[in-house]
């Protein structure tokens, strides 16, 4: 939305909901980008609950220096169920005026994002959207930040876990992040040669899953790699391996969760590129009197997204990706 153009000469950051590789790279090209046009910049700790609570300091070029390879973020994350009561963040719009804050960037998921929309609503706050995230859900980007990196993350374990899959002639069912989204267990299942990959987006046949495993087994496969998504309608690794228990004895079958390894660590070149463009985007779409949207990179470009329209539906996984998936199994 375009707002009438106010005179910024300050600006809030805060990093919200689950951390991701490449916020520490968004706070700096705020920060950085802020800087050079003579904006002050503060800095919120521990997200909406440090908005509340005010724990609130000036940043400069310094203060973000040698942060850009850095996982995780400077700024910690946190949850509020305060901030999710309208006497919450009425503190938040509170501490925003006494701090003399112009406007908030916030960088995180689609929980921050609905919190953003929420305070510019209520409050009148300049907001802007930075999607963070390893899910890759939100839409009106291709890709959130932290999400190649949990990939490649991902994708290294499963190369390694192959390799013991095989020498011992083992299955495994390797689990993955995405409680509601995909797109990290269907890339890592085709990037990694995986037998099957089972996903949140679609119902998961456990009679399928069976006649696969049989039918791999009579063409003399000894070992497999399942990669399970945590939110597939069976409900992750260990209540598929229990329903496969005791039907497939000729397979040595382990189960491998990966787990919060996939949010840590240091981003790939191209978060860290496409957290820092979209950070100096942000600070530029402020400026140009925009409020309550989010930036992407879209086909190589940047663009905006009014924030209700980013949260009001999930991302869809690429059609042809899954077909590919089928094909390749």
């Amino acid at each position: 939305m375009l707002k009438p153009v106010v005179e910024i000469k300050n600006i809030g950051v805060l990093t919200s909901g689950g951390d991701s590789p490449g916020m520490n790279a968004a706070v700096r090209a705020v920060v950085r980008s802020a800087t050079k046009s003579g904006i002050e910049v503060l800095g919120i700790k521990h997200g909406y609950r440090g908005l509340i609570s005010g724990e609130i300091e000036l940043m400069d070029t310094h203060s973000v220096s040698n942060i850009i390879q850095k996982g995780g973020t400077i700024l910690k994350s946190a949850r509020s169920d305060e901030f999710r009561t309208k006497e919450g963040r009425a503190k938040a719009a509170k501490n925003i005026k006494k701090h003399g804050i112009d406007a908030l960037v916030t960088i995180g998921g689609d929980g921050t994002f609905t919190g953003a929309n929420i305070l510019s609503e209520e409050h009148g706050v300049n907001v802007v959207g930075v999607p963070a995230t390893i899910d890759n859900d939100i839409i009106g980007t291709d890709e959130t930040i932290g999400y190649d990196t949990a990939l490649n993350t991902a994708l290294e374990a499963m190369d390694k876990i192959r390799d013991t899959a095989d020498a011992h002639e083992r299955m495994f069912l390797v689990e993955v992040m995405g409680r509601d989204s995909g797109f990290i267990a269907l890339l890592t299942g085709i990037a990694g040669g995986a037998e099957l990959v089972l996903l949140p987006e679609e119902l998961t046949d456990v009679k399928e899953v069976k006649a696969q495993l049989n039918s791999m087994l009579e063409n003399q496969v000894r070992s497999s790699l399942i990669v399970v998504a945590e939110g597939d309608e069976i409900g992750g690794a260990i209540k598929l391996a229990e329903q496969l228990k005791g039907d497939f004895d000729k397979y040595d079958m382990r189960v491998c969760i990966l787990g919060h390894i996939q949010r840590g660590g240091s981003p790939t070149a191209r978060d860290r590129v496409n957290a820092s463009r979209m950070g100096a985007e942000a600070v530029k779409v402020l400026l140009e009197g925009h409020s309550d949207v989010m930036v992407g990179v879209v086909n190589n470009q940047t663009k905006i997204t009014p924030i209700r329209v980013a949260v009001s539906r999930k991302k869809e996984l690429d059609q042809g990706l899954l077909e590919l998936a089928r094909i390749l199994r």
